[in-house]
């Protein structure tokens, strides 16, 4: 099964064609639906509005090689690694969703588009790839969705309480979920369960990616801009327009906030555990 390039099969049943168009046509729903989600929430508008007046507020300017400096940082430590998740289970369970989620289309569409039919055969990694990458998916996604999620986690809510905001999170499950059980049953040749379940993988995964202007898919392409725009307002020293840290050993900060030698000073009084007493069970 593992081996085995299950859209290679379904070639007998439905025309290439079909299956790459089907490709193309989801790629221009996530356009759209980003397109759409911008257009809604003004997201790129206050982005660059934001980045203008944080210009006005430097205090230096930001040549192109520290510029690009920071954009690999970015690349390198908040898309690909997820270094901003300062939990080591969500960023554990965020590293397994996304990367398999890439490695789940990258590879599905390389196995439609080059490898559709059992006279173009695959080699045997790609196929491999694709289910490996589903895999990751269900256990960083599942792994969230029940034990790492805020409202289950924390307020005590049930995992089967679901908002439209879940959109994403349940679609994203139930598209590489069936995809795995249709494969299955597919390679397993009982003809009616791996059709019942090709119809819900297609399913799930048109509400996947026709869902991005209600779900938080779009994200996705913000957070990069974000977190570079971030970076760049901290090296050139606009802050994101906020006000400057103070330094707590200046004698006119003191002078200013007498309070800050008593409680943060070099042996600052015991005051308990605080919000430390216990985990975040409840609110």
């Amino acid at each position: 099964m593992f081996t085995s390039n299950p859209f290679a099969e379904l070639s007998a049943l439905i025309p290439v064609a079909v299956m790459q168009g089907y490709i193309v046509l989801m790629a221009i729903l996530v356009a759209g639906g980003t397109i759409l989600d911008m257009m809604h929430k003004k997201s790129a508008k206050y982005f660059f509005l934001n980045a203008e007046k944080a210009k006005k507020s430097a205090k230096r300017e930001v040549g192109g090689g520290e510029k690009a400096a920071i954009a690999t940082r970015v690349l390198l430590v908040e898309v690909l690694t997820s270094g901003e998740f300062q939990n080591s289970r969500r960023r554990m369970s965020h590293l397994l969703t996304m990367w398999g989620f890439v490695i789940f289309v990258a590879m599905s569409a390389t196995l439609i588009f080059a490898y559709p039919t059992p006279d173009t055969p695959a080699p045997d990694i790609l196929p491999m790839l694709w289910h490996v990458g589903a895999l990751m998916l269900c256990l960083g996604g599942y792994w969230f969705w029940f034990f790492i999620r805020v409202d289950v986690s924390a307020e005590g809510l049930p995992f089967w309480r679901f908002e439209r905001a879940d959109l994403f999170i349940l679609s994203l499950l139930a598209t590489a979920t069936f995809a795995l059980i249709w494969s299955y049953t597919q390679h397993s040749g009982v003809a009616g369960w791996s059709t019942l379940f090709l119809i819900l993988f297609v399913g799930s995964s048109v509400v996947l990616f026709g869902g991005v202007y209600w779900s938080k898919f779009a994200h996705m392409f913000f957070k990069p801009a974000a977190a570079f725009q971030k970076h760049v307002t901290r090296a050139d020293g606009s802050r994101e327009n906020l006000p400057n840290d103070y330094d707590l050993t200046d004698p006119a900060v003191q002078q200013k906030y007498p309070d800050i030698p008593t409680y943060m000073g070099k042996n600052p009084p015991y005051m308990g555990h605080g919000i430390r007493r216990e985990p975040a069970k409840h609110y």
